[in-house]
């Protein structure tokens, strides 16, 4: 098996697994927060630090939600047992950057990271988010490629991998669906704010031996968790949500 044989099957099989195995990286911060303290041993500083970390997750989110609200059908999917395009995307956030997508991942995991203010966990993190994606992106392109072909090609030969080049931007084919963003990205909107949770609750522990439930991260988490199970339920047992062309 040839090198880039290599990367397209092990990129494929990080794009069928991709939802789940950040998770054990979610383990891997919980065993650090052995080191937590409040940055600066302020706990004032503390609460203005996790307030950052959410808007840097936050920002994640919304690239996230400026990609997939503009998408046509049957892409920018989350699709995992094989790559699916009927069309190749190349105007809105897809004509400054090639992977907006993962982008938004980057982001909404390093608030995450972040949260627990271990500058060598950060660190792991972007090496580990990397090598992670370079595979999968990887196996993509060869997949867009056979596709697409010339049409690919001019579109890569001018359009960034991962750092957006704003001045290349080109307006939306599609107009913006608000139904198609509350679909698809309620999951990651809980998770943000339901991981940051159990990383404060973990924190708290460390420190003081007991958890201590600030009103604050209380009220973050019910309100994400009604919006979550609203959203949830009229994407199971309705068609509010369903947008014609549109997935």
């Amino acid at each position: 098996m040839t090198l880039k044989d290599d990367f397209v099957r092990s990129g494929n099989w990080f794009f069928r697994w991709r939802s789940f195995l950040p998770l054990i990286f979610i383990g891997i911060i919980l065993i650090a927060m052995r080191e937590y303290q409040y940055p600066g041993r302020s706990e004032a500083f503390d609460h203005i630090w996790e307030i950052v970390c959410l808007f840097i997750s936050f920002i994640g989110l919304t690239i996230r939600i400026l990609t997939v609200g503009h998408t046509p059908r049957r892409t920018s999917g989350r699709n995992t047992k094989k790559q699916i395009a009927d069309q190749l995307n190349t105007t809105g956030m897809y004509s400054i950057v090639r992977n907006p997508l993962y982008l938004g991942n980057f982001f909404m995991g390093l608030g995450v990271v972040l949260f627990v203010h271990l500058w060598w966990l950060t660190l792991i993190y972007i090496l580990v988010f990397w090598l992670y994606y370079e595979r999968i992106i990887f196996a993509e392109e060869e997949f867009l490629k056979r596709k697409f072909g010339d049409k690919y090609l001019n579109w890569v030969q001018k359009t960034p991998v991962f750092f957006p080049n704003f001045k290349l931007y080109i307006k939306p084919e599609l107009p913006f669906s608000l139904r198609i963003v509350l679909k698809r990205e309620y999951n990651g909107f809980f998770a943000v704010i339901s991981i940051m949770f159990v990383l404060e609750i973990a924190g708290e522990m460390v420190i003081h031996g007991k958890p201590d439930f600030d009103l604050g991260w209380i009220i973050l988490v019910s309100f994400g968790f009604l919006v979550w199970i609203i959203l949830r339920s009229l994407k199971k047992y309705t068609k509010v949500l369903d947008v014609k062309g549109r997935k």
